[in-house]
């Protein structure tokens, strides 16, 4: 993270205490040297796990930030591609690196598109929503698929109780309630909030039909269950 082609800890500080709109305007020139990114071995493993469920002709990358789900996008679908963010700055980085998607500024509690797509994708994004969000933004992409589209994302198993893993989440969220307690604009960024069990209730109540898929090429947890499955929710 604190490389030279990355942000310093002042720059962190300064977006932290930002809105998330805000901030992410600011580390957007240097997002891509920071290991919040989406990596190159994720989006292999989305793009092989949606392979099998396509064709798809039209995509959208909800909550695009600077991109890297766009490449996801272009590997699978033969006609337009499509990302939405609230940050122009994300988006200013996006359209560099990907001069032939559509880029639209909007919130994705509130999207502005008629039913055209065949896929909607959403890369790490999630976190930044805060549970009783989910049933409006499900419901406002469910809008945006085609009858028959998919929704599909990543979602990590959770980390065994106890590990590390589990505790360095546990303390990230617990110093972010805290900063949102006493600071504003609050900056919404979660881990340990989109549980599966909630996420799935949630889908199948704004009208999806919803499958989950191990992604093999991310390996399995010592008791055998997958570390990461694609949810592939389909508009019914």
């Amino acid at each position: 993270m604190f490389t030279p082609d990355g942000p310093s800890f002042r720059e962190l500080t300064v977006q932290a205490m930002s809105s998330v709109e805000h901030g992410y305007d600011l580390l957007a020139p240097k997002f891509d040297a920071t290991p919040f990114r989406t990596s190159t071995r994720l989006l292999t493993a989305t793009t092989q796990a949606l392979r099998p469920l396509g064709p798809f002709t039209t995509g959208l990358d909800v909550c695009c930030g600077t991109g890297a789900g766009l490449e996801v996008l272009e590997s699978l679908c033969t006609e337009r591609v499509a990302g939405v963010d609230f940050s122009t700055g994300m988006l200013s980085a996006a359209r560099e690196a990907h001069p032939e998607a559509t880029l639209i500024r909007a919130d994705a509690l509130s999207l502005p598109f008629a039913p055209s797509f065949d896929l909607a994708i959403s890369l790490g994004a999630f976190g930044h929503f805060l549970p009783e969000d989910r049933p409006r933004i499900f419901t406002q992409i469910h809008a945006s698929l085609r009858p028959g589209g998919l929704l599909a994302f990543p979602q990590p198993a959770p980390p065994r109780v106890g590990s590390r893993a589990y505790w360095t989440l546990w303390a990230f969220d617990a110093v972010m309630r805290v900063r949102n307690a006493l600071w504003r604009p609050s900056f919404v960024m979660y881990y340990r909030t989109w549980p599966l069990a909630d996420v799935l209730h949630d889908l199948q109540d704004a009208g999806f039909e919803v499958t989950l898929h191990p992604m093999e090429s991310l390996g399995r947890r010592e008791d055998g269950s997958p570390a990461c499955r694609l949810v592939a929710a389909r508009r019914t």
